[in-house]
Order: C-alpha cells, then sequence, then structure tokens
C-alpha cells in the first residue's frame, strides 16, 4: 500500500484505515461494508494480495464526524 500523506488526510476527523484478511469475501469486504455503515466512507478500494504475504489488503478513508448508511 502507498503511504498515507497530509494530501490523504487533509482534515483532523479524517482517517485512513488499512484493513487485512484472510480472504476477500470474509474478511476485507466485512469489514468496510461494517465501517460504511457508520462512518461516511470512501468505499472498498481494490484488494491486494503481495506474494510471498498471506492474506489480503485493502484501504478505506472515512469522514468519522459524519454517519454513514444507516446513521441518522
Amino acid at each position: 500500500m502507498k503511504p498515507v500523506n497530509e494530501q490523504h488526510i487533509a482534515e483532523p476527523r479524517l482517517v485512513a484505515l488499512d484493513i487485512t484478511g484472510w480472504d476477500e469475501d470474509t474478511a476485507v469486504r466485512a469489514a468496510m461494508t461494517a465501517l460504511e455503515e457508520r462512518w461516511a466512507a470512501s468505499g472498498i478500494s481494490p484488494v491486494r494480495r503481495d506474494p510471498g504475504e498471506p492474506g489480503v489488503r485493502a484501504r478505506i478513508y472515512a469522514d468519522i464526524l459524519r454517519p454513514g448508511r444507516d446513521g441518522p
């Protein structure tokens, strides 16, 4: 994954979360779907597999002050 820099997170309420899971469907998509329900989020990024490393990784950006899909 590329490093997170100030351009990605320009305000204090914004976060970048790197999600690592055993496989795409049961771990990464489930975790990202739960985050999108809680906070306004960027959506699921492309899932990556790194050669020689177990599991998959993805990144999501979220605004922790704005509610997501299931928010008020």
